[in-house]
């Protein structure tokens, strides 16, 4: 008798086993691991370190998107503010403006586009200040990105805040982005 695709397992389907596994969880698990391998081998900051580097192409890569998709040379700043909370919005955060100034968007955040698999990851937060800073630079000249609060490091929602222009007083936490002319 040949083998069936479904192999049994004392009347039970393997194929219909209750295993919570799907690309997305999958994928989630497997940033989340990484990140804390990263995390306990070269420390937090080195982490943060690689992490900013992938962050900041992905970054480019969804600033050329919108920018394309948009028909624009560069997004004013109300796009900037409106694509960093729809870029988040398709990837199930849950990303909304606190406050606009002219030299700054303050934004929350009630859902993390990782989920659970953020908790105690801090070094994932450089995804978004990374890709928040490229696409705020890229088409506004300068951005300093600052995480002041964040699912993370346990806190209840995010806080961030992207300065749109530089200031003398930088904080330790913050990380500074510039255009690349290309």
């Amino acid at each position: 008798m040949g083998m069936t695709r479904k192999t049994m397992t004392e009347g039970r389907s393997i194929a219909d086993a209750n295993v919570d596994l799907e690309r997305d969880v999958f994928l989630r698990s497997l940033l989340r691991e990484l990140s804390g391998t990263l995390e306990n081998v070269v420390g937090l900051s080195e982490a943060s370190g690689y992490i900013s580097v992938v962050g900041g192409a992905i970054g480019e890569q969804i600033d050329t998107s919108y920018r394309k998709a948009l028909a624009v040379e560069r997004l004013s700043k109300d796009q900037v503010r409106d694509v960093l909370v729809d870029l988040k919005r398709r990837i199930n955060g849950d990303f909304y403006v606190i406050e606009e100034r002219e030299d700054r968007i303050i934004l929350g955040n009630r859902a993390c586009p990782f989920g659970e698999f953020v908790e105690g990851r801090p070094s994932l937060c450089m995804m978004t200040s990374n890709v928040f800073g490229s696409i705020a630079a890229q088409n506004l000249g300068y951005a300093r990105v600052e995480i002041e609060e964040a699912i993370a490091q346990g806190h209840p929602g995010c806080r961030v805040v992207v300065y749109l222009r530089p200031t003398d007083n930088v904080e330790a936490n913050a990380r500074e982005y510039f255009r690349i002319e290309q």
